[in-house]
């Protein structure tokens, strides 16, 4: 497959300057480029590599100036090379129909366009939106609702009386609804808490590999709208997180904890259960959250705190080595002087 540089300046919405007739042949990182790839530079070093890799043609920021090889000049050229990513991305393909291994309870209706792999189980009552792709051994329970145009990859369970939105991916390994986290200790002994709860998870969400979300104990465990999960998260039951959050992979959140929209929870973040997150806010790799954290807050450490001060903490803590030896130094003087004051 290839396209021209003119093309892709129009697919992109670019304001080309260069050949428009040079054929490229696909898409690379910097490091990786090749004679007829074209690449993305999203700041000045990165422009500067750019200009002496092999690649054909670079995707700069609007403003740039001329860099010495062909260019496409654009808002953000993250976003636009993204769109370039999925023009020369390999087509899956995809088997329609239903695989005759297939499972399916009674009850259960399957939208138009259907592709079931093999040995996909769907349980009683289900309903099933159209243009939907499930991969083979896909475990999917009594009373679900999956809306149109999602992809369930291999291995997935989905837990009776779940709720999916429209345009869901959801990656292999991953179990949602599966039952909440909860006892209560009845003479020295932990009696299980029922979890009689459910799942509902948004439109245009996507969830990684290896994912566990709990069904709550009663009411619901919401992922919103537009959120994208990393692998290996855990959710815990009635657990809210709002619209088009980023949760990095090995996040823990506890029970009953409400984020806000816009949230970003960067990688390997424990949250304390019965927590409030603000929209907006940021919170650093391996933060401990142990209290709410408000809107648009940026923060970080254990206990979460707001990031100037962890970075003052932090600096601080590199001259303790110096400031002990000051304070033995210190101590040998004052002994000294005690010494020779009672000669």
């Amino acid at each position: 497959m290839h396209k021209t540089l003119g093309e892709l300046a129009e697919l992109v919405e670019g304001e080309l300057d260069g050949d428009p007739d040079i054929c490229i042949l696909g898409a690379a990182d910097i490091g990786d480029a090749e004679e007829g790839d074209i690449v993305f530079a999203e700041s000045p070093r990165f422009l500067q590599e750019a200009q002496q890799s092999r690649a054909s043609a670079i995707i700069v920021q609007k403003g740039v100036g001329n860099s010495g090889k062909p260019i496409i000049a654009v808002e953000n050229p993250r976003y636009a090379f993204a769109r370039v990513l999925k023009e020369f991305s390999p087509r899956k393909n995809r088997e329609p129909g239903i695989h005759p291994t297939c499972v399916i309870g009674a009850g259960t209706s399957i939208g138009d366009n259907p592709s079931f792999g093999y040995n996909v189980y769907i349980g009683r009552n289900t309903v099933v939106g159209k243009d939907v792709w499930i991969y083979p051994f896909a475990y999917i329970g009594d009373n679900v609702r999956i809306g149109d145009n999602c992809v369930i990859y291999p291995f997935v369970a989905i837990h009776d009386d779940v709720t999916i939105g429209n345009g869901v991916i959801i990656h292999s390994g991953t179990v949602i609804g599966s039952d909440g986290f909860g006892y209560t200790c009845v003479g020295g002994e932990h009696y299980k808490m029922p979890q009689i709860g459910t799942v509902v998870i948004g439109d245009d969400v996507e969830i990684g590999a290896n994912v566990t979300i709990d069904r709550a104990r009663t009411g619901k465990t919401i992922i919103g709208r537009g959120t994208k999960i990393d692998n290996l998260v855990q959710i815990a039951h009635n657990t809210t997180i709002g619209e088009n959050c980023v949760v990095v992979a090995q996040v823990g959140i506890s029970g009953s904890v409400s984020v806000g929209n816009g949230v970003v929870l960067a990688g390997q973040v424990g949250i304390k259960d019965h927590i409030t997150v603000g929209d907006g806010a940021v919170i650093c790799a391996r933060s401990g959250v142990i209290g709410d954290i408000g809107p648009g807050e940026f923060v970080s450490g254990y206990p979460a705190r707001p990031h100037k001060e962890q970075m003052r903490i932090l600096a601080a803590q590199q001259k303790l080595p110096m400031l002990l030896k000051q304070i033995k130094e210190l101590e040998h003087r004052i002994e000294e002087l005690e010494r020779r004051s009672k000669q």
